[in-house]
């Protein structure tokens, strides 16, 4: 039996998400996983993330990285406004890429480097939808010209209950009516999640992001299953708003609810509207207590299916004080471990992370394209920025 070359991979950021990567690259199975560089912003760091995961080469300059023959592929795990210019040059290296959601946003990327927060998220939201799309068309466009793949990191499209639902909702032949799914919690601990400019919106980007691009890759599987042609989104309608605003909550002198969010939203509501006229509803918040909360309900002519990420009931625990169970990780957000909770067996393996980081290895190996790529971020990007013109202007924005 001849043995596969390994797939060599450099990380670009060093930061959670970089952590969850690294934590799921060392799980692929059947591949030889080499993680062999990773840059970050300073040195101590770099070298301190190496450390964790024995990665040999540590640089500040992601530059550097891209020149080292031994990379097969990067993993963008950087703040948005870095995507594109950080995929056009992996691409420009031959370096396959694997960017995390959103594909791009808008930060002010085409204003002055000396423009105010105010400046940045006061631009027509017409505009922010122009520029973010244009990005994300060019971050895919590279890619094409290079010939090397863009992966798009969205885990739901691999949450083991998401993807067997896929599967049953081919064998059933049954058309997909609605969707309704959401991801909600208490909030970012980052100031940054609080500045657009950072961030290039709220919840919608942040958290949003996950059930439209769930939904997209859905119902375009549907239509290339049925006749070929993928069924795309034509028209969506939202609403967005922060509702730490609201005078009980502003006003509390101590809240659960976090606060602070200086021009951005924590909730919003969007209906995706599709060429086969079926809906998509679409939530978003962090203004929601008790942990992680991401689920997706698929309504069919024939069947319906109830896909629950976080939290599920694999495992439930209940304890009377927190010093119980102290400081034992039990979920992402969750704020006590006191009482009835859920304590998630496996987050990387139910969130979909595991079997993303499977695909996306496989996918350069094997020299074909990974099941989520750049044309579905692209889309997720319209869709994101089309709800916020359509917030705005108080109307359905056609596609």
């Amino acid at each position: 039996m001849t043995s596969r070359p390994p797939v060599r991979l450099a990380l670009i950021g060093a930061g959670f998400l970089a952590e969850t990567r690294a934590r799921c690259y060392a799980q692929v199975h059947g591949y030889d996983v080499q993680l062999v560089a990773v840059a970050a912003a300073t040195h101590k760091r770099a070298n301190a993330f190496a450390a964790r995961h024995r990665i040999p080469q540590v640089t500040t300059d992601y530059r550097e990285l891209l020149a080292l023959p031994e990379v097969d592929a990067v993993d963008l795990c950087v703040p948005n406004h870095l995507h594109r210019p950080m995929t056009e040059a992996a691409a420009a290296a031959g370096k396959q890429v694997i960017c995390t959601k959103p594909l791009t946003a808008y930060v002010g990327q085409d204003l002055p480097a000396d423009a105010s927060d105010a400046d940045i998220s006061g631009q027509s939201r017409a505009h922010m939808l122009e520029v973010a799309t244009e990005d994300a068309a060019a971050m895919v466009a590279a890619t094409e010209r290079a010939g090397v793949q863009l992966m798009y990191g969205e885990n739901w499209v691999y949450a083991p209950s998401i993807h067997r639902a896929a599967g049953l909702i081919a064998h059933s032949g049954g058309a997909i009516l609605e969707m309704r799914g959401g991801e909600c919690h208490n909030g970012s601990h980052s100031p940054f999640s609080k500045i657009w400019r950072y961030t290039g919106g709220g919840a919608l980007v942040r958290l949003g992001a996950h059930p439209i691009g769930a939904m997209l890759y859905l119902k375009a599987q549907e239509g290339l299953a049925r006749n070929g042609t993928p069924i795309h989104p034509v028209a969506v309608s939202a609403e967005v708003g922060d509702l730490s605003q609201i005078p009980a909550v502003a006003d509390a002198e101590k809240g659960w609810i976090v606060r602070g969010w200086q021009d951005v939203e924590n909730w919003a509501a969007v209906i995706l509207t599709f060429s086969d006229g079926s809906r998509g509803v679409v939530y978003a918040s962090d203004a929601v207590l008790g942990g992680m909360e991401s689920k997706l309900e698929i309504f069919l002519d024939n069947g319906q299916f109830k896909c629950n990420l976080s939290p599920h009931d694999l495992l439930q625990s209940y304890s009377p004080h927190p010093s119980v169970l102290d400081n034992a990780y039990l979920m992402e957000k969750v704020s006590t471990s006191a009482g009835w909770n859920t304590p998630l067996p496996n987050e990387d393996w139910s969130s979909g992370h595991l079997a993303m980081c499977q695909d996306f290895v496989e996918a350069v190996a094997q020299k074909r394209p990974a099941r989520s790529d750049g044309r579905l971020g692209l889309d997720v990007t319209r869709m994101i920025y089309a709800a916020y013109l359509a917030a705005k202007e108080g109307r359905r924005v056609q596609i």
